[in-house]
């Protein structure tokens, strides 16, 4: 099966040309999604509960008489968990453990209070706090993503948030074989759910659940961020409601660049790159590699291997439409337009990967050795698997203990130190023309 992966080498004169549009991704959302996402927006704020029932019938296909019906309770996601057979649970748990275990250690490493007094005995700090509550969007509909709960609940969990919110959509068969109205729940959803220490869950999806959770309604509790990945229209709809609420990130479609130096098994990338190719027709794998030898293996494994997989028709339209695989002069090359991509999954399959690994600057997470395959990261070795995307791995952050907490500065002046700061006070605020505030840092003088 041929497939037609575009190959580039920077060698070539045109190369720069082909890099700036192989790179070209527009997150500018369709004009009618985002008109269609701010109607039901406002519809949502202002009509509540019936605007989230009616939007879940239209969409889900979905019929309830109250948002009640569609919160799943505590015992049924007990019994998901239950339900699971043996392996299964034991997977689920053993990830959800090497999740928390990171995250705990994330916690205790860079967010935690702090205070100290200067000479003058004044106090100075900072002070951490959970926030009190969070939504977390997990998607649903093409596919389950039982590990998306994990990494968004776990770690607002570990970072002591009160109340863990979490909105699914659970759409019905369209085939009318469901006689199920709730939709179809997936059982390993809820199980995560669980595990995770979720509070409160609510099979809504799109932009009305993103709407319920930022402006809340009778039913679903406002929150004070909204994290988890998502279609188009529900990145539009977290766009327009960050400052109502806070936002973890904009999610583009899924990224994985692999750097080779050729001493990695062919089939090993090959699948490497299908694991983010099979997610969307608009994810992107590209290989990097100084040995054209070896990337022709790698075009002979991927077209050898394409036929064997289920989702084989997602996979060849990723790797046609945005997918390359690119001939590099060297190894520090690579690494070299690996900072300018800046992907979200970055694999260093190399015998050497700790040699590179010092050159790499921008990624969302790094994976180093031949052994250390991206869908590890994805399921159960331990960091969180929410990340950058689209280039703005340059300036942010995957998902963390971070994100739902937030801090405050502590201030405790002593009479020794408001005689050493109020002259610094009085005289910049002299310059700004602000007299009250000049006046304020004087009067503790006499």
């Amino acid at each position: 099966m041929t497939v037609v992966v575009r190959r580039l080498t920077t060698a070539a004169f045109e190369f720069e040309q082909d890099f700036q549009r192989l790179l070209h991704w527009s997150d500018e959302a369709d004009h009618a999604i985002e008109q269609r996402v701010a109607q039901i927006l406002a519809d949502v704020r202002a009509r509540g509960d019936a605007a989230v029932l009616e939007y879940t019938a239209r969409f889900d296909g979905v019929q309830a008489h109250s948002v009640a019906e569609l919160e799943i309770p505590q015992a049924e996601l007990q019994a998901a968990l239950a339900s699971l057979a043996p392996e299964r649970r034991a997977a689920l748990e053993a990830a959800a453990r090497r999740v928390r275990d990171y995250h705990e250690r994330q916690r205790d490493a860079c967010c935690l209070g702090w205070s100290y007094r200067d000479a003058d005995g004044t106090l100075l700090g900072q002070k951490v706090t959970p926030l009190d509550r969070v939504g977390i969007y997990v998607p649903g509909g093409k596919a389950a993503y039982p590990s998306s709960v994990l990494m968004n609940a776990i770690p607002a969990q570990v970072a002591g948030v009160g109340e863990i919110v979490m909105v699914v959509p659970t759409p019905a068969r369209r085939d009318g074989s469901s006689k199920d109205s709730r939709g179809e729940r997936n059982p390993l959803v809820l199980a995560a759910a669980a595990v995770a220490g979720v509070h409160r869950a609510f099979t809504i999806g799109g932009a009305q659940a993103v709407a319920a959770l930022a402006y809340g309604t009778a039913t679903v509790p406002r929150v004070d961020k909204v994290t988890g990945p998502g279609n188009a229209y529900v990145a539009s709809a977290k766009k327009h409601v960050f400052g109502q609420v806070g936002i973890d990130m904009i999610a583009g479609p899924s990224e994985i660049l692999v750097l080779a130096d050729g001493t990695t098994p062919p089939d090993w990338v090959a699948m490497d790159l299908f694991s983010q190719a099979e997610h969307d027709e608009l994810a992107q794998s590209i290989l990097l590699s100084p040995d054209g030898a070896y990337i022709d293996r790698v075009q002979e494994a991927i077209e050898r291997l394409l036929p064997t997989m289920p989702r084989a028709d997602i996979i060849r339209a990723s790797l046609e439409g945005r997918g390359a695989l690119i001939h590099t002069r060297s190894m520090d090359e690579a690494c070299a337009i690996s900072n300018r991509i800046a992907p979200e999954h970055l694999e260093v399959s190399s015998a050497d990967p700790h040699r590179w690994e010092p050159l790499l600057k921008h990624a969302g997470a790094i994976f180093l050795g031949a052994f250390t395959s991206e869908s590890l990261g994805d399921y159960c070795a331990g960091p969180n698997h929410v990340l950058p995307t689209s280039g703005t791995a340059r300036f942010s952050s995957p998902l963390g203990v971070y994100d739902f907490v937030k801090r405050s500065s502590l201030i405790e002046v002593s009479d020794a130190g408001a005689k050493a700061l109020g002259p610094i006070a009085g005289e910049l605020a002299d310059g700004e023309g602000l007299a009250a505030h000049a006046e304020a840092a004087r009067m503790r003088l006499r």
